[in-house]
């Protein structure tokens, strides 16, 4: 449960290595020291260095244990595991890949891979998720998602089309949950600086992951639905959203 302050007891990141997630699970850390779990891709390089920022940064604990987002037969038991301690109060949901997108639309493995791991893995924990939860009657689950899932452009529309997806899925799954005391936000930052888009031509908006971290969860404690990283993102899809597609394919975006 959450205590006084707002600060949770538990922390389960699903993407445990994802920089945005741990830039989360810091935030809420300042308010008071929380057990960690970090489900981590089998052999990932950098899970050691996440549990060591999650110690530094005042976990009480911090479990690794395996998730491979391809192999959705094996969730149910990494989220028994996550829960084997005990209830958790916060699950972030950050696993994620953007591959070339020029390469994502024409290999058919490459496009497979990105929608199993960006949007498959993602709805089969979040019923997971969901199931826990509500028998405990509690929990905050926050979603990462996409400003590129709002209008899914064609520089990148396979990536796109799973924060789409995934958008769609847990803006619903909140609306499931609402009454069973159990709270979904859904964050939909542009382009931020971590390995993910280190490749790419940084963009306008571009933020660091400790501000979509903030945002999110200062959201979160207001039990949004929705919040945008950086906010002006809002009020920018509200335009482009609503413009028609053969203006829209001229835009250079």
């Amino acid at each position: 449960m959450f205590n006084a302050v707002g600060a949770p007891q538990s922390i389960l990141i699903l993407g445990g290595s994802s920089e945005i997630g741990l830039a989360m699970a810091t935030e809420y850390l300042k308010r008071g020291s929380a057990r960690v779990i970090l489900a981590t891709v089998p052999g990932d390089p950098t899970a050691q260095a996440a549990v060591e920022k999650m110690t530094q940064a005042g976990a009480s604990s911090v479990e690794q244990i395996d998730f491979d987002a391809l192999a959705p037969e094996t969730h149910p038991e990494v989220i028994d595991k996550a829960f084997a301690q005990g209830d958790v109060d916060v699950a972030i949901i950050a696993a994620g890949i953007q591959p070339d997108d020029e390469k994502a639309w024409q290999d058919q493995k490459t496009a497979v891979t990105e929608v199993g791991i960006n949007y498959t893995a993602a709805v089969s924990v979040g019923v997971l998720l969901g199931q826990k939860m509500r028998a405990q009657g509690h929990g905050q689950i926050i979603a990462m998602s996409s400003v590129a899932g709002e209008r899914v452009r064609r520089s990148n529309f396979v990536y796109g089309s799973t924060k789409a997806g995934l958008d769609g899925f847990y803006l619903g799954l909140g609306e499931a949950l609402r009454a069973e005391g159990v709270h979904v936000l859904v964050v939909r930052p542009g382009q931020v600086r971590t390995r993910l888009s280190a490749h790419v031509k940084e963009a306008p908006l571009t933020v660091e992951k400790e501000d979509v971290a903030r945002l999110a969860v200062a959201a979160a404690d207001k039990h949004k639905e929705i919040v945008w990283a950086p906010g002006t993102f809002r009020y920018v899809m509200m335009i482009l959203r609503h413009i028609p597609r053969p203006v829209f394919r001229r835009l250079p975006i």
